[in-house]
C-alpha cells in the first residue's frame, strides 16, 4: 500500500493509473495489474481490537481540607510543595529529589509566616503523599486563600544553568481559561460569592475573564515583591519574572504565583535548597514580601 501511494505521489510511470483503478470490494482492496481482465491483488485487513487498562478518574473537588495553622480570622497564606509521593518531580544532583526539596522549603516559610503572627497558614501537602495537580488550587479555594504560592524546582540539560523565577499567568491563558471554565456545566462556584450558573456561557466568559485578570495583577504584583525581597537571599535567574499557562496559577478568584526555586541540576542550587540556613534566608524573605503585600492590598 505505502509503495502504491509513494507512485502516485511522485507520479511515476504506471503508477497513477494503477492507483486510479483502486477499489474496495467487500472490505478488501482491489489492485488490477493488467486491466479488468488481467491479475488482481487484494488486500484485507483482519478485524481487531486494543484494550488499554486506563486510571481511574480522580475528582478534582472533595475530600478532607489540610490544616490551618494561626489565629482564626488572618489571611490565608496555602503553600503548595510540588510534586510528591510516586512523583519525585524533577531528579537532582546527588540523588536528591524535587519533592523532597520543594517540601523542606514549604515547611520553613511556613513556620516563618507563622512566627509573624500575621497570618494563617495551610499546605496542600505536609509529607511524602501525592496529591493530584486539579486538587491543588480546589484547596486553596475552598480554604478561601487570600495568596497561593506553589513551590518546585527547575531542571536542565546544561549544568550551569541556575537561579529561581517566579511565574505568573499569562494573558493568553486567561482568555482561553475563562472561556473553557465559562463551557462547564456546573459554574455555580468558578467565582468566590458569585453564581454564574443561570449565566449564559458568554456572559459567564466575560465575568470570569474579569475576574481573573483582576487576580492576574494582583498576583503580579506578589511575585514582583517577591521577586524584589528574595534577590538578597538567594540567586535569581536574569529573567526571574515570567508568565506561563500552568494549571496551578488559572484560579479565577484567588492570587496565585509559582515560585521554581532553582535548578535541582545545578550543583551551586541543590546544595542551597539543601541547606537549612539557606532556605531560613528564603524564608525570611518570602515572610517579608507577604506581610508587604497584606499591609497594601
Amino acid at each position: 500500500m505505502l509503495f502504491l501511494i509513494a507512485g502516485w505521489l511522485t507520479g511515476l510511470p504506471g503508477w497513477v493509473g494503477l492507483v486510479e483503478h483502486m477499489r474496495v470490494e467487500q472490505d478488501a482492496l482491489v489492485v488490477p495489474f493488467e486491466g479488468e481482465a488481467g491479475p488482481r491483488f487484494a488486500w484485507r485487513a483482519e478485524d481487531y481490537s486494543v484494550s488499554l487498562a486506563m486510571p481511574e478518574p480522580v475528582a478534582a473537588k472533595g475530600g478532607p481540607l489540610p490544616r490551618v495553622q494561626g489565629a482564626s480570622g488572618l489571611p490565608l497564606v496555602v503553600l503548595d510543595p510540588g510534586h510528591g509521593g510516586r512523583d519525585p518531580g524533577a531528579p537532582g544532583v546527588d540523588g536528591i529529589t524535587e519533592k523532597a526539596l520543594t517540601l523542606a522549603a514549604a515547611r520553613a516559610i511556613r513556620d516563618a509566616l507563622l512566627a509573624s503572627g500575621r497570618v494563617r497558614v495551610a499546605m496542600t501537602r505536609d509529607d511524602d503523599s501525592f496529591v493530584p495537580l486539579q486538587q491543588r488550587t480546589d484547596i486553596g479555594r475552598r480554604l478561601g486563600a487570600a495568596l497561593f504560592l506553589s513551590l518546585h524546582c527547575d531542571s536542565a540539560a546544561d549544568p550551569l544553568a541556575s537561579g529561581g523565577t517566579l511565574y505568573t499567568l499569562s494573558e493568553v491563558a486567561s482568555d482561553k481559561e475563562a472561556a473553557r471554565m465559562a463551557a462547564r456545566e456546573n459554574r455555580a462556584d468558578l467565582l468566590a460569592g458569585v453564581d454564574l450558573g443561570s449565566e449564559r456561557a458568554d456572559i459567564a466568559s466575560l465575568l470570569i475573564d474579569l475576574a481573573q485578570r483582576r487576580t492576574m495583577g494582583v498576583s503580579a504584583r506578589y511575585a514582583d515583591l517577591l521577586a524584589r525581597e528574595v534577590a538578597p537571599a538567594m540567586r535569581l535567574h536574569a529573567r526571574p519574572r515570567r508568565m506561563a499557562a500552568l494549571m496551578v496559577l488559572k484560579a479565577p478568584d484567588m492570587p496565585s504565583v509559582l515560585f521554581e526555586l532553582g535548578y535541582v541540576s545545578n550543583a551551586e542550587d541543590a546544595q542551597a535548597l539543601g541547606s537549612p540556613e539557606a532556605r531560613a534566608r528564603l524564608a525570611a524573605a518570602v515572610r517579608r514580601a507577604t506581610e508587604i503585600y497584606l499591609a497594601t492590598r
